[in-house]
């Protein structure tokens, strides 16, 4: 079982990052997450599912600690969020006492639906935007 996750998580991933993400990253209405490399210190962008709320805004990540975003995340939890074409700063905040499950159902419904299908380690990351 562990070991048909793994491939899961390397097939999945390997697919987003050459194919999925470089595409989505050029469109203007896709959310982008920008976090800070933590070992390069340079700006990373990538496409994220999920929703504002106020000033919060709550995604999921599929693979939880093990997703490079998250983990630049913990590093340095400064980030920022393309929303709508409109770039806004915050602070990132891993959640894992939410429930990712419940969480999902109030988001976006396709994002939604690939996080559950796709994910193996579910986290929801709640952003505290500052503008």
């Amino acid at each position: 079982m562990a070991r048909s996750r793994e491939l899961k998580f390397r097939v999945v991933t390997s697919f987003q990052r050459h194919v999925v993400n470089p595409l989505a990253r050029r469109s203007r209405s896709q959310t982008l997450l920008e976090t800070t490399g933590r070992t390069s210190g340079l700006p990373r962008r990538t496409p994220v599912g999920g929703s504002r709320v106020g000033l919060e805004f709550w995604l999921v990540s599929e693979y939880g600690e093990k997703s490079q975003y998250v983990r630049n995340i913990q590093a340095d939890p400064r980030v920022r969020v393309r929303i709508k074409g409109q770039w806004h700063t915050g602070t990132a905040h891993p959640l894992p006492e939410d429930d990712a499950r419940a969480r999902l159902k109030r988001l976006p419904r396709y994002n939604s639906a690939v996080v559950r299908a796709l994910g193996t380690n579910l986290l929801t990351v709640r952003v505290d935007l500052t503008d």
